[in-house]
C-alpha cells in the first residue's frame, strides 16, 4: 500500500477528480464572470465587448455602495452577534440541566430552509396580524410600526431572522469544540482555585481561539453574499432601505437584462469576499495559539 501511495502518478489520479470538479464548478465560473463584466450583454442576445466600463459604472453607482453598505452592517453584525453564540455555548458546555434539549431547540432554524424561514417571520412581522404588533397592541402600544414598509426600522428587522437562522449552527461548532477540552485542564484549574468566569476567560476561550477565528471568517463573509432570505422578505425595498450587493446583483443581471453589469456586480463581490477574508486573518493573526 505504501508503495502505490508513493507513486505520484497514482497519487494524481486520486486527485484528479476531485480538482476536476473544483475546476469546473468553482474556478471556470469565476473566470467567466469577470469577462461577462468585460461586456455589454443582456443575457441572450450577442455580446458586445465594452471593457472595464461596467467596473467604473460600479465606482460612480451610488446604488452598488448602498447596498454595499447594508452587506457591510449585516456582515458586522452577524460578527458580534458570535459573543451570544458563544456564551450560550459556554453555558451548554458546563453540563447544566437540559442542556440536551436546549441545543436541540437552537438546532431546530438549521433544519428549515430559508424561503420557509422568511415566510414564518414576515407573518412575524405583519402590520396587522403578526404576531409582533398584536404583543405590542396588547401592552398598550397604540400604532406599533410596520417593521419591513419603514426604511429606518426594515434592515434591523431583517437582521433578527437571519442571526436566528444561524444560530444552531455557530452554538453547535463552538459547543463541540468546548466538549473537545480535556477535562483534567478543567479540573487541574478548579484544584488551583480558578472561579467559572476565569476557566471561561482564561482557559477555554484561549484553547478554541483557532475555531473562533475560523467563524468569523465564516459569519462575515457569508454575510456579505447573503441573499435568499432579505429577496424572499422584502426584494431589497422599501425603497432599496434593504438591498445587499447580491440582491443588486440580481436585479440588474435578471430583472433589468443587464447580464454584463450584473456579472461585474458578482465579480466585484467576490473581491470584497476575498479582501474581507485576508483582512479578518490579518486581524486575528496570533502566533501563540495553544495547542492541547
Amino acid at each position: 500500500m505504501n508503495k502505490v501511495m508513493s507513486n505520484k502518478f497514482v497519487i494524481a489520479l486520486y486527485i484528479l477528480p476531485a480538482l476536476l470538479l473544483i475546476l469546473v464548478l468553482v474556478y471556470v465560473p469565476i473566470v467567466l464572470t469577470g469577462y461577462y463584466g468585460l461586456m455589454d450583454w443582456d443575457g441572450i442576445g450577442e455580446m458586445s465587448f465594452i471593457g472595464l466600463e461596467n467596473y467604473t459604472r460600479l465606482l460612480s453607482d451610488p446604488k452598488f455602495w448602498g447596498s454595499a453598505l447594508n452587506s457591510l452592517l449585516l456582515a458586522i453584525f452577524s460578527g458580534v452577534s458570535l459573543i451570544g453564540y458563544l456564551a450560550i455555548s459556554l453555558v451548554l458546555a458546563a453540563k447544566i440541566k437540559g442542556a440536551n434539549l436546549l441545543r436541540k431547540i437552537y438546532l431546530i432554524p438549521m433544519l428549515l430552509s430559508s424561503v420557509a424561514i422568511a415566510q414564518l417571520w414576515l407573518k412575524v412581522y405583519h402590520p396587522i396580524n403578526g404576531l409582533l404588533n398584536s404583543f405590542l397592541v396588547n401592552i398598550g402600544v397604540d400604532n406599533p410600526p410596520s417593521w419591513l414598509a419603514n426604511p429606518d426600522l426594515v434592515l434591523g428587522a431583517i437582521f433578527v431572522p437571519i442571526i436566528w437562522q444561524y444560530a444552531g449552527f455557530y452554538i453547535l461548532i463552538y459547543y463541540a469544540a468546548l466538549k473537545n477540552i480535556p477535562d483534567t485542564v478543567i479540573e487541574a484549574a478548579k484544584i488551583d482555585g480558578a472561579s467559572p468566569l476565569q476557566i471561561a476567560y482564561r482557559i477555554k476561550l484561549p484553547l478554541i481561539l483557532g475555531v473562533i477565528k475560523v467563524t468569523i471568517v465564516l459569519s462575515f463573509v457569508g454575510s456579505l453574499k447573503y441573499f435568499d432570505l432579505i429577496w424572499v422578505m422584502t426584494g431589497g425595498g422599501p425603497n432599496g432601505a434593504s438591498e445587499v450587493i447580491a440582491s443588486y446583483m440580481y436585479k440588474q443581471a435578471f430583472n433589468s437584462y443587464n447580464f454584463g453589469y450584473g456579472s461585474a456586480i458578482g465579480f466585484a463581490l467576490l473581491l470584497l469576499c476575498l479582501l474581507a477574508t485576508v483582512f479578518i486573518q490579518k486581524l486575528t493573526k496570533s502566533d501563540d495559539d495553544i495547542q492541547y
